[in-house]
Protein backbone atom coordinates (compact mmCIF):
# COMPACT_ATOMS: atom_id res chain seq x y z
CA UNK A 1 0.00 0.00 0.00
CA UNK A 2 1.35 3.37 -1.06
CA UNK A 3 0.26 6.88 -0.11
CA UNK A 4 -0.39 9.42 -2.84
CA UNK A 5 3.13 10.80 -2.32
CA UNK A 6 4.66 7.33 -2.12
CA UNK A 7 6.69 7.81 -5.28
CA UNK A 8 8.41 10.75 -3.59
CA UNK A 9 9.13 9.01 -0.29
CA UNK A 10 12.93 8.92 -0.79
CA UNK A 11 12.98 12.62 -1.67
CA UNK A 12 10.71 13.63 1.20
CA UNK A 13 12.80 11.56 3.61
CA UNK A 14 15.95 13.33 2.36
CA UNK A 15 14.29 16.71 2.94
CA UNK A 16 13.21 15.60 6.41
CA UNK A 17 16.77 14.49 7.22
CA UNK A 18 18.29 17.74 5.93
CA UNK A 19 15.82 20.08 7.65
CA UNK A 20 15.84 18.16 10.96
CA UNK A 21 19.65 18.07 10.92
CA UNK A 22 19.96 21.80 10.30
CA UNK A 23 17.39 22.66 12.98
CA UNK A 24 19.15 20.36 15.45
CA UNK A 25 22.48 22.01 14.60
CA UNK A 26 20.94 25.39 15.41
CA UNK A 27 20.27 24.17 18.95
CA UNK A 28 24.01 23.57 19.15
CA UNK A 29 24.90 27.00 17.79
CA UNK A 30 22.56 28.54 20.32
CA UNK A 31 24.24 26.72 23.21
CA UNK A 32 27.82 27.18 22.02
CA UNK A 33 27.75 30.58 20.29
CA UNK A 34 24.60 32.25 21.59
CA UNK A 35 23.17 32.46 18.09
CA UNK A 36 20.32 32.68 17.36
CA UNK A 37 19.24 34.09 20.68
CA UNK A 38 20.33 36.52 23.33
CA UNK A 39 24.03 35.75 23.05
CA UNK A 40 24.32 33.71 26.23
CA UNK A 41 26.40 30.56 25.93
CA UNK A 42 27.11 27.49 28.03
CA UNK A 43 30.43 26.21 29.35
CA UNK A 44 31.88 23.75 26.83
CA UNK A 45 33.18 21.50 29.62
CA UNK A 46 29.67 20.99 31.01
CA UNK A 47 26.78 18.63 30.28
CA UNK A 48 25.07 21.37 28.26
CA UNK A 49 28.32 22.05 26.42
CA UNK A 50 28.63 18.40 25.42
CA UNK A 51 24.98 18.48 24.33
CA UNK A 52 25.73 21.56 22.23
CA UNK A 53 28.65 19.83 20.53
CA UNK A 54 26.52 16.75 19.79
CA UNK A 55 23.75 18.96 18.43
CA UNK A 56 25.99 21.12 16.25
CA UNK A 57 28.30 18.45 14.84
CA UNK A 58 25.67 15.71 14.83
CA UNK A 59 23.03 17.94 13.25
CA UNK A 60 25.39 18.92 10.43
CA UNK A 61 26.41 15.29 9.88
CA UNK A 62 22.75 14.24 9.72
CA UNK A 63 21.96 17.10 7.33
CA UNK A 64 24.68 16.09 4.88
CA UNK A 65 23.98 12.40 5.39
CA UNK A 66 27.36 11.32 6.73
CA UNK A 67 27.30 8.30 9.07
CA UNK A 68 23.64 9.11 9.63
CA UNK A 69 22.63 5.88 11.35
CA UNK A 70 25.31 6.16 14.03
CA UNK A 71 25.01 9.89 14.54
CA UNK A 72 21.21 9.75 14.66
CA UNK A 73 21.41 7.03 17.32
CA UNK A 74 23.70 9.23 19.43
CA UNK A 75 21.36 12.20 18.92
CA UNK A 76 18.32 10.08 19.87
CA UNK A 77 20.04 9.00 23.08
CA UNK A 78 20.95 12.62 23.85
CA UNK A 79 17.33 13.68 23.38
CA UNK A 80 16.07 10.85 25.61
CA UNK A 81 18.53 11.89 28.32
CA UNK A 82 17.50 15.54 27.89
CA UNK A 83 13.84 14.61 28.26
CA UNK A 84 14.28 12.49 31.37
CA UNK A 85 16.78 14.83 33.05
CA UNK A 86 15.33 18.24 32.22
CA UNK A 87 11.68 17.81 31.29
CA UNK A 88 10.13 14.75 32.93
CA UNK A 89 10.80 15.91 36.51
CA UNK A 90 8.77 19.09 35.88
CA UNK A 91 5.44 17.41 35.02
CA UNK A 92 3.95 14.11 33.92
CA UNK A 93 3.06 14.96 30.31
CA UNK A 94 5.33 16.35 27.58
CA UNK A 95 2.88 19.13 26.77
CA UNK A 96 3.09 20.27 30.40
CA UNK A 97 6.87 19.95 30.83
CA UNK A 98 7.85 21.46 27.43
CA UNK A 99 9.47 18.18 26.45
CA UNK A 100 7.57 17.47 23.26
CA UNK A 101 10.40 18.75 21.03
CA UNK A 102 12.95 16.54 22.78
CA UNK A 103 10.65 13.52 22.37
CA UNK A 104 9.95 14.30 18.71
CA UNK A 105 13.67 14.62 17.99
CA UNK A 106 14.33 11.39 19.91
CA UNK A 107 11.89 9.32 17.87
CA UNK A 108 12.74 11.07 14.60
CA UNK A 109 16.41 10.27 15.11
CA UNK A 110 15.58 6.68 16.08
CA UNK A 111 13.79 6.33 12.76
CA UNK A 112 16.77 7.84 10.93
CA UNK A 113 19.11 5.47 12.76
CA UNK A 114 17.03 2.56 11.47
CA UNK A 115 16.55 3.88 7.95
CA UNK A 116 19.98 5.36 7.24
CA UNK A 117 20.98 8.28 5.07
CA UNK A 118 18.90 7.72 1.98
CA UNK A 119 19.38 9.75 -1.16
CA UNK A 120 21.11 13.14 -1.40
CA UNK A 121 23.70 12.12 1.16
CA UNK A 122 27.43 11.70 1.53
CA UNK A 123 26.82 8.06 2.45
CA UNK A 124 24.94 7.43 -0.81
CA UNK A 125 27.68 9.16 -2.80
CA UNK A 126 30.30 6.99 -1.08
CA UNK A 127 28.32 3.90 -2.10
CA UNK A 128 28.23 5.06 -5.70
CA UNK A 129 24.83 6.73 -5.53
CA UNK A 130 22.90 3.66 -4.43
CA UNK A 131 20.57 3.69 -1.46
CA UNK A 132 21.31 0.91 1.02
CA UNK A 133 17.72 0.26 2.04
CA UNK A 134 15.83 -2.92 1.34
CA UNK A 135 12.33 -1.49 0.98
CA UNK A 136 11.53 1.95 -0.38
CA UNK A 137 7.82 1.25 -1.02
CA UNK A 138 6.45 3.12 1.99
Amino acid sequence: MNGFLGNYAPHLYALLRIVAGLLFAMHGTQKLFGWPGDGSTVEIASLMGVAGIIELVGGLMIAIGFLTSWVALIAAIEMAVAYFMAHAPQAAFPIQNQGELALLYCFLFLYMAARGSGIWSVDAARRGGTVAHADTRY
